[in-house]
C-alpha cells in the first residue's frame, strides 16, 4: 500500500477530525471516518463499472463533500483522478464544452462523474458519446475494501492552467503526494491537534485539491472547504469562516488578498477575529508587495498577526509547493535596481533608503525551498550564483515524472533529473527564491528584459483601471513590442477612455522606460479568468 493511502485510511480509522462544508448559514460536518465510509461505497460503484487498477476517472464537481469521498474511492481502486476545469460566468460554454471533451479524450476517461452545480452538463457530455454518471448515483453501492496502491501509481492528473484548446496534464503519483505532504507539514510546522485549514479555492486547482483536500485527508487535519463561488460573490465570507472556526491555515492567490483587504477596510472589527490565523499562504500567481502590505494592515484591525502573510512559490509539476516564507516572520521584500534587472539580468540591491526611487523594483521573497526540494538558477544549462537572474530549475521526490498530452507521454525532468519550471528568477545570498516572471511571457525592448507583471502593476495604478484586470502581452509579430489590455470603469465614455489611455502610456514611459505599441480598453467582465478568479493570459490573446 502506498504511504499516501496508508495514512489516509489510518486517519479515517482513528482521527476525530473532519471536513466542514456547506455554507456559512448552513454548515455540514463529516468526520474523516464518515468520508471514508462513503468512499468505500463509491469504490463499490466503480468496481461494478469494471474500473480498477490504472483506470481513469474525470470529475466535474465543486462540493468538497462530493469530491473528497470520490477521490478516496478512485484511489481505493488504484485508478487516477482528473478534476475537470470548471466554467465561470465569463466562460463561453460552447468553447468550454469542446475543451472539456478534448481533455476527457486525452486522459482516456472510463467515466465522467458529475456533481453539483454542473448537472446541466450531463446531457451535453452524453451527446458527445462520453460515459457519464452522477455523484449521487454512486452513494448507494455496497462497500468494498481498497486495493493496495503502490508509490508509482498515478493518483492525480492535474490539468495545467493552459489546458484549453490543447490539453496537458501533470501525472502526479502517490509517491509525489506523500513527499509533498511531508514538505508542507514541515514548512508550516503543522500541529494536527490544533491546526484548522480554511479554503475557498476551486478543487480543479492544484492548491485547492492538493493543499486543502489531499493534505488534510492524509494528516487528519480539521478542514473547512467552501465553494469558490461563495467567495467570489461575497469575499468577506473567507474572513468570517476563519473567525468562526478559529482557523490557523489558509491560502489564496494575490488578487484574493487584495480584494479581502478592501472588504476588511469596511468591515466591523467586533464581528470578525483573525487572531487565530498563523499562516495565510499567498501564491499561484505573481505577488505584489503592495497587496501583501495592504492585507497585513487591513487584517491587523482584526487581530491578524504581522507574520501571518506567507508568500510562496509552487506549481503543479512540483505537486504544488516549492518554497515557503518563514512562518514566524513578516514577509520580506527585496528592493533592487530595476535597471540592473532589465539590462544586466541581475537583482542588484538598491541603495538603502531608495524605496520610492524610479529605478527601484520590489520583488517579494518566496522563502527557502521545502524539505526534499532542490532549486537552482541556470542560463543555457549553466548554474548561476546568488542574485543572477535565470531559469528556475527543480529536482526532488515531489517533482512529477511526466506530462500526459494528446500525443502521449512527455518526460518532465531532463536526463540529469532537473526540471525547467519555465519561470525566471533568482536566489539571494541565503538561498531564498524570488520569481521575476515566465520565460514565455518575457518582453524584450531595446535589449531590455521587461516582465509583464511589472508592467501590469504600473497600469493598475492608473485611475479608472480595474485592479487585477490588466494583461500585458508580447506582440508575436514584432519581437520588440507589447500590448496592454485593461478593464476600465465607465468604458463607454470616450473622453474617459482617452484620458485612461494617455495616463497608461505616460505611466509606462516613466515606470519601464517604454510605451506600449497599443492600449486596448474593455468593460468589466471581458478579460478571461479561471474559476479561482486568476487572469488567463494565454486565452486573452484571442481578444487581439
Amino acid at each position: 500500500m502506498s504511504i499516501f493511502t496508508r495514512d489516509v485510511f489510518a486517519a479515517a480509522a482513528s482521527s476525530p477530525h473532519g471536513l466542514n462544508v456547506g455554507t456559512l448559514a448552513d454548515p455540514v460536518r463529516l468526520t474523516w471516518r464518515e468520508v471514508h465510509e462513503q468512499a468505500k461505497r463509491m469504490a463499490g460503484a466503480l468496481a461494478a463499472k469494471g474500473i480498477g487498477c490504472h483506470g481513469s476517472i474525470a470529475v466535474l464537481a465543486a462540493e468538497a463533500a462530493d469530491v473528497a469521498p470520490l477521490a478516496q474511492a478512485i484511489w481505493m481502486r488504484r485508478a487516477a483522478l482528473t478534476m475537470l476545469q470548471q466554467p465561470t460566468p465569463r466562460t463561453d460554454l460552447a468553447v468550454w464544452l469542446d475543451d472539456t471533451v478534448r481533455a476527457i479524450r486525452m486522459i482516456r476517461a472510463d467515466v465522467v462523474v458529475v456533481g453539483e452545480p454542473f448537472l446541466m452538463a450531463l446531457d451535453h457530455l452524453a451527446a458527445r458519446a462520453v460515459a457519464v454518471c452522477t455523484v449521487e448515483s454512486m452513494r448507494g453501492a455496497g462497500s468494498i475494501e481498497p486495493e493496495d496502491a503502490n508509490e508509482a501509481d498515478i493518483a492525480l492528473r492535474q490539468l495545467t492552467s493552459g489546458s484549453t484548446g490543447t490539453p496537458k496534464a501533470v501525472e502526479i503519483s502517490h509517491g509525489n503526494l506523500a513527499a509533498t505532504t511531508v514538505a508542507i507539514s514541515a514548512g508550516l510546522n503543522v500541529d494536527v491537534d490544533r491546526d484548522v485549514s480554511v479554503s475557498w479555492l476551486p478543487l480543479s486547482h492544484d492548491m485547492g485539491m492538493i493543499g486543502f483536500i489531499c493534505v488534510p485527508m492524509q494528516l487528519a487535519l480539521e478542514a473547512v472547504v467552501l465553494t469558490s463561488d461563495q467567495f467570489l460573490r461575497r469575499p468577506l465570507v473567507w474572513a468570517e469562516l476563519i473567525s468562526r472556526h478559529r482557523a490557523t491555515l489558509t491560502a489564496g492567490p494575490n488578487f484574493a488578498y487584495s480584494i479581502l483587504a478592501r472588504v476588511l477596510e469596511r468591515a466591523d472589527p467586533a464581528a470578525i477575529d483573525l487572531s487565530s490565523l498563523r499562516v495565510a499562504i499567498n501564491g499561484a500567481e505573481p505577488i505584489d508587495h503592495r497587496d501583501v502590505k495592504s492585507f497585513a494592515t487591513a487584517g491587523g484591525r482584526f487581530g491578524l498577526r504581522p507574520s501571518a502573510p506567507m508568500p510562496c512559490y509552487g506549481l503543479a509539476e512540483a505537486t504544488l509547493a516549492v518554497s515557503f516564507g518563514a512562518h514566524e516572520d513578516p514577509p520580506i521584500f527585496d528592493t533592487v535596481s530595476r535597471q540592473a534587472v532589465s539590462e544586466s539580468r541581475r537583482a542588484r540591491p538598491a541603495p538603502y533608503g531608495a524605496d520610492d526611487a524610479a529605478d527601484v523594483q520590489h520583488i517579494v521573497c518566496l522563502g527557502l525551498p521545502l524539505t526534499g526540494m532542490d532549486v537552482r538558477i541556470t542560463r543555457d544549462g549553466i548554474a548561476q550564483g546568488p542574485r543572477d537572474i535565470g531559469t528556475i530549475e527543480l529536482r526532488g521526490p515531489a517533482v512529477a515524472d511526466r506530462y500526459l498530452t494528446a500525443d502521449g507521454i512527455v518526460p518532465l525532468p531532463r536526463h540529469d533529473g532537473w526540471f525547467d519550471s519555465g519561470d525566471l528568477g533568482y536566489l539571494d545570498e541565503e538561498g531564498r527564491v524570488h520569481v521575476c516572471g515566465r520565460t514565455k511571457d518575457l518582453i524584450i525592448v531595446a535589449g531590455k528584459n521587461l516582465y509583464p507583471h511589472d508592467i501590469e502593476r504600473a497600469v493598475a495604478s492608473v485611475n479608472g483601471v480595474r485592479e487585477g484586470c490588466v494583461i500585458a502581452l508580447r506582440v508575436d509579430t514584432e519581437p520588440e513590442g507589447f500590448v496592454v489590455m485593461a478593464e476600465v470603469r465607465n468604458a463607454d465614455e470616450e473622453d474617459v477612455r482617452l484620458r485612461i489611455s494617455r495616463d497608461i502610456v505616460a505611466r509606462l514611459n516613466h515606470h519601464v522606460g517604454h510605451p506600449p505599441r497599443e492600449v486596448r480598453l474593455f468593460p468589466a467582465g471581458t478579460l478571461p479568468k479561471t474559476s479561482s478568479g486568476k487572469l488567463r493570459r494565454s486565452s486573452a490573446r484571442a481578444l487581439l
